[in-house]
Parts: structure tokens; C-alpha cells; sequence
């Protein structure tokens, strides 16, 4: 039987689109697979099509998940589609199929012999681990304006599952996060909601104005760390297991006088 190969917009909304198409299309689900990028190979005796995201469809299968499998498998799955892994469409919909098709009794996300389910936990577990990382590493700075900016590099596609994290706690600051891995950032406004802008920043890094006070700041943090060290006990292997390098870029303790 030819396969169908639904090809999917690489977001939430993109691949839930996706997975909205697949059961419009009433095929059996094991020929049907998602994507969200061309192939460099095509598949022999496969079809392919292009699946434009939809936000009410998208939401309508956000509702059924969170209706069907709860809160924990809505986040696990959440979290998948925001992976870097080339397979997280197709995992998440045949997980989503698995649910539905109620075989399995219990939580969804507990039946890992399942090979797609398994996916998507692995997946959602690197997601949710980069998450708790940049909770803690990310580093803001004051621009000379008094907006707070911060840059960073993630591996997932994590800017939004962190945004509600840091707007509930700087209600009352003007901030952005840039991602510069996908050319995007995110703007908070004090007192309103934040949203996403796509492109490049309107200045490069080399144009940074900071505030009058940020260099200052900046010293006074590398010294506390500095202080609070004790050159004894310094273990630099356990310290890259509790702080990988990759992390370190934009951490103003860890940049040069």
C-alpha cells in the first residue's frame, strides 16, 4: 500500500495541523507519516503534500489532547514538538493515534514499549532538561534604554516554553529573549503580554548600548563569584558536568575583565 507523507510547518501549530490533515484523510494511520522538512531521498512508492498550519485545527487537537491523555502527556508532548530531533512529528502523531485507539489502559505516556511513545519521551525529557538549564543560566542585560536583553543558543526550540516563567516573575519590565539559533525573539512589555518577532535584531551585538550601570553590575557579579570560590576545592570536571560549556557564552561570571 503507497504511503502518504505529510510534510509540516517545523512549529506546534505546524505539526498538530499535520496531524489534524492525517485523520481528515480517514487512511489507515500506518501509512500515513508526518515531517517537518523535505527529504534529501524520497521514499519509493510514496505521495507527498504540503500541510499550510491552521490555528483553529491545531487547537482543536491541542483541546483533544489535554481532553483525552491530560495534563502530563499534553506537556510531554508539547515539549517534543519543540525538539531539535528530525522525528518528533511523526512520533508525536502515531503517540497521539496510540491514545486514541485506547489499547492501552492508564497513562499514555507510561506504556514506553511502544516505540513512538518512547520518542516522544526521550524527547520531551532533552526539551524539558534545556528548559530547567537556561531557567537558571539565562543572563540578562541593560540596554541603555532599561530594557532588559538577553541572547542565548539553544539546542530546542524553547524560547516559548520559557517566556510565561519569566513575564510571571518581571511583570513590571520591559525584556527580551533573542534566539539566535532560529533568528527570533521574544518582546515583554511591562504590564501586557508578550509576543514573538521574527528576523533578525535590529542591531548587532557590536552595537549593544548598555546602561550607564550595567559594566559596573556586570564587575560586581564576577567578583562575588570570584570571592565566594574556594581554590582548594576546585574541580573543573564536576563543574562542566553541573554547567556544560555551551552554556557559558553569554554568562556574564564566566567573560573576561
Amino acid at each position: 500500500m503507497e504511503d502518504t507523507i505529510l510534510i509540516c510547518e517545523d512549529s506546534i501549530e505546524g505539526i498538530l495541523t499535520g496531524v489534524y490533515k492525517a485523520y481528515e484523510m480517514h487512511k489507515d494511520h500506518q501509512t500515513i507519516h508526518l515531517q517537518t522538512s523535505d527529504m534529501e531521498n524520497f521514499r519509493l512508492f510514496s505521495t507527498y503534500a504540503y500541510v499550510e498550519p491552521d490555528e483553529e485545527k491545531s487547537q482543536k487537537v491541542l483541546r483533544t489532547i489535554w481532553n483525552r491523555f491530560g495534563e502530563d502527556a499534553y506537556t510531554q508532548l508539547c515539549q517534543a514538538m519543540v525538539s531539535y530531533d528530525a522525528g518528533k512529528a511523526d512520533a508525536v502523531y502515531h503517540t497521539i493515534v496510540t491514545g486514541i485507539a485506547g489499547h492501552f489502559q492508564g497513562r499514555l505516556m507510561q506504556h514506553l514499549s511502544q516505540s513512538c511513545i518512547h520518542e516522544v519521551f526521550r524527547m520531551s525529557r532533552n526539551t524539558g532538561i534545556e528548559i530547567h538549564h537556561y531557567l537558571g543560566f539565562l543572563r540578562f542585560r541593560e540596554l541603555s534604554g532599561g530594557v532588559l536583553f538577553a541572547r542565548y543558543h539553544p539546542k530546542n526550540d524553547i524560547t516559548t516554553m520559557m517566556m510565561p516563567h519569566f513575564a510571571n516573575r518581571l511583570p513590571n519590565e520591559d525584556f527580551a529573549i533573542y534566539d539566535e539559533n532560529r533568528n527570533y525573539y521574544a518582546v515583554h512589555a511591562k504590564g501586557k503580554q508578550w509576543y514573538l518577532v521574527r528576523g533578525e535584531l535590529p542591531f548587532s551585538p557590536d552595537q549593544e548600548a548598555y546602561s550607564d550601570h550595567e559594566a559596573e553590575y556586570q564587575a560586581l557579579y564576577r567578583h562575588f563569584c570570584k570571592t565566594i570560590a574556594i581554590a582548594e576545592r576546585k574541580n573543573l570536571k564536576l563543574q562542566r558536568n553541573m554547567l556544560p560549556l555551551r552554556f557559558r557564552k553569554y554568562m556574564h561570571e564566566f567573560q573576561p575583565e
